[in-house]
């Protein structure tokens, strides 16, 4: 399987129009990859809060749009990324999403911890609620979003649906560059689970740095390849088996004691009793 990570820079004195048609070329030189990654809200940029609203769109936007023509140009899964996607009663959610080679959509989620610390996200947009497992050619695949990387509990959640692959858009900043080394790789190892991760890269809102270094973590923590804080197309190449090799090696998940099973309830007769015919 052969993946291509794309780090862009949003700068704010590009349109996202124009920042559109530059990805799009950026994403054109990623052919013959299996599986092209963008970061998250690179089209607005992430730390564009006031142009919010103005910016958002629908999965039938022309971020999304744009995306589908880029996917079945390249024959390839593209996940582009997230969009602040507008729904029909107006709320405002952070959405990834995955197309297929036909530029059909495989996969979204809206991002469930929007974040607050030094960031309005989480005061302008709707945290999602729902998590969901999509099966793609290496396996089943879902998506996290930037700050979900510190909730485990997720992860878990979308291992226990069958994820084998998981894939994280972000505008990690260069700040917390550690931690994202540190939660990129435990979070491929307690989960078993294959990571892609794409960060941001450039200078947004006041004069906030994004952290780049976007990478790949098989489920024994190996970094298979580690991008700098350049713009620009770092690829790897993976066996889609290895998720499965290592759970069948190490079976870890299959060891879990926490919690506790919990026996069926005794029956209540006067419930019955009550209930009765």
């Amino acid at each position: 399987m052969k993946i291509a990570l794309v780090q862009v820079a949003s700068p704010a004195d590009e349109s996202p129009t124009d920042r559109r048609a530059r990805v799009g070329r950026m994403v054109a030189a990623a052919a013959g990859a299996d599986l092209v990654v963008l970061p998250e809200l690179w089209a607005p940029g992430y730390f564009a809060f006031d142009r919010y609203a103005e910016y958002a769109e629908s999965l039938t936007g022309p971020t999304v749009t744009a995306a589908r023509a880029w996917a079945r140009e390249l024959g390839s899964h593209l996940h582009l990324g997230s969009v602040v996607e507008r729904d029909a009663q107006g709320r405002l959610f952070n959405t990834a999403v995955l197309l297929a080679p036909d530029g059909s959509l495989v996969h979204t989620y809206r991002k469930v911890h929007v974040f607050g610390h030094a960031s309005r996200e989480a005061a302008l947009l709707t945290p999602g609620d729902r998590l969901a497992v999509a099966a793609a050619p290496w396996g089943q695949v879902a998506a996290t979003t930037c700050y979900d990387l510190r909730f485990p509990e997720l992860w878990r959640d979308l291992v226990d649906r069958g994820a084998q692959t998981v894939i994280t858009p972000a505008a990690w900043p260069a700040a917390r560059r550690e931690h994202w080394r540190l939660f990129t790789t435990a979070r491929a190892v307690e989960q078993q689970v294959l990571l892609i991760a794409c960060n941001a890269v450039g200078v947004q809102g006041d004069g906030v740095e994004l952290g780049g270094h976007s990478r790949v973590v098989d489920p024994w923590g190996t970094v298979l390849v580690e991008a700098g804080t350049d713009e620009g197309v770092t690829r790897c190449e993976v066996d889609p088996g290895i998720v499965a090799q290592v759970r069948a090696a190490f079976p870890v998940l299959a060891d879990r004691r926490w919690p506790p099973a919990t026996p069926p309830a005794a029956p209540d007769p006067t419930a019955e009793a009550l209930t009765g015919p």
